[in-house]
């Protein structure tokens, strides 16, 4: 299981309390610093089972510089989205875990850190 935070992120911080509660196994990568690469972010998504759009900060200074929320959310805009995450990783919703059955999750909830464990 891997988790990606932002250590500043006060629901990255609850997350990791959670899995260190349940003797969770874990590697933690601080996604700002070791940025994923567009393969990367492809990877996570069909794990996730999610468009780029569905996790993008929409109100981060990034996003409004580049003006996404004008962006069409189309298959021929996929890898334009992708591209904007992997320059701008602050972009990126948190945390994101990637479980052991080969799925992921943002777990921005207590729920969904404990699917995570469930999995």
């Amino acid at each position: 299981m891997e988790i990606w935070i932002n250590p500043a992120c006060s629901k990255c911080r609850s997350a990791l309390t959670i899995l260190d509660a349940e003797g969770a196994e874990y590697t933690v990568r601080r996604y700002l610093e070791d940025v994923p690469g567009e393969g990367e972010i492809r990877d996570v998504l069909t794990r996730l089972g999610l468009e780029p759009w569905d996790i993008v900060r929409t109100q981060e200074v990034a996003a409004k510089e580049l003006g996404l929320k004008s962006w069409a959310r189309d298959a021929e805009t996929r890898d334009r989205w992708i591209t904007a995450l992997a320059e701008h990783p602050k972009l990126i919703q948190r945390p994101i875990i990637t479980a052991a059955d080969g799925t992921a999750l943002v777990a921005r909830s207590e729920e969904a850190v404990r699917e995570a464990l469930s999995r």
